[in-house]
């Protein structure tokens, strides 16, 4: 185990005769990714979560909830629709009518046996498209917030690798030349380490 002193804040800044090139460079590195790390990650999160949620809100604007009516008995105990407290639910085709008057069709979840021209509420987009029902605004927040935060710690993630890898080829660098260096003076001293 090596032998560590107390701990000096803001070490790479100070000036000192030992202090070679490669420790100056370092610093920098050191500095750039922490700031690029924080920006980056910062600046990414804040955008992906201001355009998550300007999409969900968007949707809630845009997205209608239609009455349609089955187009088919739903599979299933024709009973169910009563006694289901599970939530089950199965698949069954609906059509509906737009606001232009045009009808459309699609497969819903409903409860199981329900009958046949039962109405089922729907959402549909502007073309008249079957959606889900768009986000409410506390979990289009919840959502955006967990979209942008995972966005930003990997676009964090980035600066701080590259900063890692840089640094790290800065010391193999360091150490070789530290070897040279005692290849060459090592002798003068009479003794050898190896």
């Amino acid at each position: 185990m090596a032998f560590r002193g107390p701990k000096v804040w803001l070490w790479r800044w100070r000036r000192s005769p030992l202090k070679r090139g490669a420790d100056v460079l370092e610093a920098w590195v050191v500095l750039g990714a922490w700031v690029l790390t924080v920006l980056a990650g910062v600046l990414a999160g804040l955008a992906v979560t201001w355009s998550v949620e300007h999409g969900l809100a968007r949707e809630r604007v845009e997205w209608r909830p239609v009455v349609a009516h089955l187009t088919e008995q739903a599979p299933g105990p024709s009973d169910a629709p009563s006694e289901t407290s599970s939530g089950e639910r199965v698949w069954a085709e609906v059509r509906w009518s737009t606001a232009d008057g045009s009808a459309h069709t699609g497969q819903v979840r409903v409860p199981p046996g329900s009958a046949f021209g039962a109405p089922v509420t729907v959402w549909t987009d502007p073309e008249g498209r079957l959606v889900s029902k768009p986000a409410t605004e506390s979990q289009a927040r919840l959502r955006a917030a967990l979209v942008g935060g995972l966005i930003g710690v990997s676009a964090g993630a980035v600066p701080f690798v590259g900063g890692r890898i840089l640094r790290g080829r800065l010391e193999r660098r360091r150490m070789e030349q530290w070897d040279a260096e005692w290849a060459l003076l090592g002798p003068l001293w009479g003794r050898t380490t190896g």
